[in-house]
């Protein structure tokens, strides 16, 4: 006897909101941090005397700031691929975001304190250690959840982390056309992440009130539970032709799940509950890297490739109108609204379409093709430069190139992370999440390491 029940539906597709919130509460406060980088810089590379003579100390924030945010991604994202089968979600999601938000509630006090620079510099550096810890341990635990649902919640997800990126650039827009001082622009830098963090935490705790969530969210229940049963089983005298695992023989029906993209189904067979149990043995790390190492590859290779350019290469591309109020806004405008714009969109175009499918050779072809961008950028009107020559010059020029380089970078990092959860059994698709957010910080690393080189040959 086979029994089934239809998948709830997702209402006024709330559960798609709040993972659109979710997503954009992983890279918001970062992103918020980023931008108050002069006022850091106001504070930190201040002069002092010293025996009569003006002495300017050199913290050389924005270089350790990329260094201690790069290096604790990595290893706490690869820690996390492990950490999750002994930590609780809930713990590891709600956790992460109350300790965000209580260090951006310290960034945003210190702002008023005055402090010893020394000291506020040694501050700065652990808040942005602990962090981006935090940050890595969240993105990897909510890209495992959202692999449990259907495809197009993952673009919806990675959707809101490409909008982060832009409400960072209009931030940094604004605060440029302003006349407010630093410390004024940095406290409401800081309260901004404050409020974004808590909305993102409430929206979490939400979401197991979500009939749609649940049913998706409970299958990795049941596979656990299925794990347990059979070990409670394992090794038990047979009646009846059946285990006796249970004070009266009886064991209950294994619910075994069959999800497509258009349509979900409880399907009921007891007639299976050995093969089912056998199933839901998660399987190891490696094993699960195997079954997503070309999507792995991918993200790592696009992220290697937009990160060793941009920011270090792009940002110091001048206009070749330098005269005028444009000179002023160029780079905000061209360079870091127009890239995270056209990433968001590139993410957000996900939810419609999925070209190349994940079984195609085409998709890793087509990622490794984005290195052409490096060379493009590199020469335009990059300033100073000693040994490229400047081929394209023009702002339309610089601003179409980076238009395609950021759009593509979101587009195959949208669908490299939605496709990974794919190529794995339901009860996998949490370490898969896991997994594709290490290689997502490695390809980070890689690219950050490889700017440094390529700046130099310009």
């Amino acid at each position: 006897m086979k029994g089934r029940i239809d998948t709830p539906q997702d209402r006024w597709c709330l559960v798609g909101i709040i993972f659109f919130i979710l997503g954009l509460g992983t890279l918001l406060p970062w992103n918020f941090f980023m931008t108050a980088s002069l006022y850091f810089q106001s504070r930190l590379n201040s002069t002092e005397l010293k025996n009569g003579t003006a002495v300017r100390k050199e913290y050389h924030f924005n270089n350790w700031m990329t260094f201690l945010s790069q290096l604790p991604l990595l290893v706490f994202t690869l820690l996390n691929s492990f950490m999750y089968q002994r930590i609780s979600e809930a713990i590891r999601i709600a956790g992460s975001l109350v300790f965000i938000l209580l260090l951006f509630i310290l960034t945003a006090v210190l702002v008023k304190v005055d402090m010893n620079q020394d000291l506020f510099f040694s501050v700065t550096m652990a808040t942005i250690w602990f962090i981006n810890s935090f940050g890595a341990v969240l993105q990897g635990s909510l890209f495992g959840l959202v692999g449990l649902l259907r495809q197009k919640y993952s673009a919806i997800f990675m959707s809101g982390q490409g909008l982060a990126g832009t409400f960072a650039a209009i931030a940094m827009l604004l605060a440029k056309a302003s006349d407010a001082d630093f410390d004024s622009a940095a406290l409401g830098y800081f309260i901004t992440p404050c409020v974004g963090t808590l909305v993102t935490l409430l929206s979490y705790l939400l979401l197991p009130r979500m009939e749609f969530a649940q049913f998706y969210l409970n299958r990795k229940t049941k596979y656990e539970e299925g794990t347990r049963d059979k070990l409670l089983t394992d090794g038990k005298p047979l009646e009846n032709g059946k285990p006796n695992g249970h004070a009266n023989g009886a064991v209950a029906s294994t619910a075994l799940y069959s999800i497509s993209q258009d349509e979900a189904k409880l399907e009921i067979s007891p007639d299976r509950s050995e093969e089912a149990n056998s199933s839901a043995e998660k399987a190891s790390v490696l094993e699960v890297f195997k079954k997503i190492r070309v999507m792995a590859f991918c993200v790592t290779f696009v992220f290697t490739v937009t990160l060793s350019v941009f920011p270090a290469v792009t940002v110091d591309v001048q206009t070749a109108f330098p005269d005028g109020r444009w000179g002023r806004f160029f780079i905000e405008v061209c360079c870091f609204l127009v890239f995270n714009i056209n990433d968001w969109f590139g993410r957000t175009v996900t939810t419609k379409i999925h070209w190349p499918r994940k079984e195609s050779c085409v998709f890793p072809i087509l990622v490794v093709a984005r290195v052409i961008f490096i060379p493009l950028l590199m020469l335009c009107n990059v300033q100073p430069r000693s040994h490229l020559p400047i081929i394209f010059s023009h702002d339309a020029v610089f601003t179409l190139i980076m238009a395609l380089f950021s759009m593509s970078s979101g587009y195959f990092v949208c669908l490299s992370m939605s496709y990974a959860p794919q190529l794995v059994e339901p009860k996998d698709a949490e370490t898969a999440g896991a997994l594709m957010t290490f290689f997502l910080a490695l390809g980070l690393s890689l690219g950050a390491a490889l700017s440094f080189l390529l700046r130099s040959l310009v």
